[in-house]
């Protein structure tokens, strides 16, 4: 029914994990078909006799439809590894901040144990606020251009030598540009408070149906950001004057390719559910601290 993980583990994951733990389990005992999922190497870190029956997963293939949540204990790279848990299977993700920052994961560590319950209790009912990000899908001659080709945040091509790379790119094979640059990043509307936003690129609405193109440290400086619809099929050739690699980024995940290689991005065919807990706007103003003078 519901599965825990966090791939951190510190003081701050530990005592939330055993917050939570308690709660649960006191909640669901007696519920039929009901069970609790912990991810291996924390259980392993939590070690104790009471956790013994528990299961556990390390993986996509120990899950099922049937959980009706996944909690992840971290930051946002934790958070960003939790989609690559449940991937198409439909169960909605909720983060926990025990890192810094927390975009995604922007449920304070400090929660109380009346929030846990009061989750349990929508949970159960049905009732938690549910919505749905889009996810890149990235391919390199029709095949997954690492073993899952999905980001909820962003593709990002970086150079592998300390020279530009030039990437050539089309969107529905009419030319857009060809960047000269350190990079290139192409990030969802999930993604635009991330990578994309520290090269000066815009912040979009989650709910925007959109891709944004911001260049890294783009040698014409008169080329900016651009956000352009997400029903198009981006093509993106990079090369290097000595014909070496570049490296391509799926959120966190890092693979080399030879330079002139083609990459196809696109909108996945399905979308990630994310518990809603504040508005979008709320944490940008909370985590960017817009309005904040300390004058006052």
């Amino acid at each position: 029914m519901i599965a825990i993980f966090s791939k951190t583990f510190d003081r701050n994951t530990g005592t939330v994990a055993r917050r939570l733990i308690k709660v649960f389990r006191n909640e669901i005992k007696g519920r039929e078909n009901k069970k609790i999922l912990l991810y291996k190497p924390l259980k392993n870190y939590l070690f104790t006799s009471r956790l013994d029956h528990w299961h556990t997963f390390v993986g996509y293939d120990d899950i099922d439809s049937n959980i009706r949540l996944l909690i992840s204990l971290g930051g946002d790279g934790t958070f960003l590894d939790s989609i690559n848990i449940v991937r198409d299977r439909g169960i909605p993700v909720m983060g926990i901040n025990t890192g810094n920052l927390g975009f995604l994961s922007n449920i304070a560590k400090s929660i109380s144990t009346k929030f846990v319950e009061s989750l349990v209790e929508k949970l159960l009912t049905g009732d938690l606020p549910i919505e749905e990000r889009t996810l890149l899908h990235a391919t390199i001659n029709d095949k997954p251009a690492v073993d899952f080709p999905y980001a909820l945040n962003d593709v990002v091509i970086h150079k592998n030598t300390s020279g530009l790379i030039t990437i050539h790119t089309w969107s529905n094979d009419d030319l857009l540009n060809s960047y000269w640059a350190d990079g290139l990043i192409v990030a969802t509307p999930t993604g635009s408070s991330a990578y994309s936003l520290s090269v000066g690129g815009p912040i979009v609405a989650p709910e925007s149906q959109n891709f944004i193109i911001s260049p890294i440290a783009a040698h014409n400086l008169n080329v900016r950001p651009l956000v352009i619809p997400d029903n198009v099929t981006l093509k993106l050739k990079p090369e290097s004057r000595n014909k070496g690699t570049f490296k391509l980024s799926l959120d966190s995940r890092t693979v080399e390719y030879t330079s002139g290689t083609t990459i196809q991005i696109k909108r996945a065919d399905f979308k990630i559910k994310i518990v809603k807990t504040s508005s979008f706007y709320t944490t940008l103003r909370k985590k960017l601290m817009w309005g904040v003078d300390k004058r006052n």
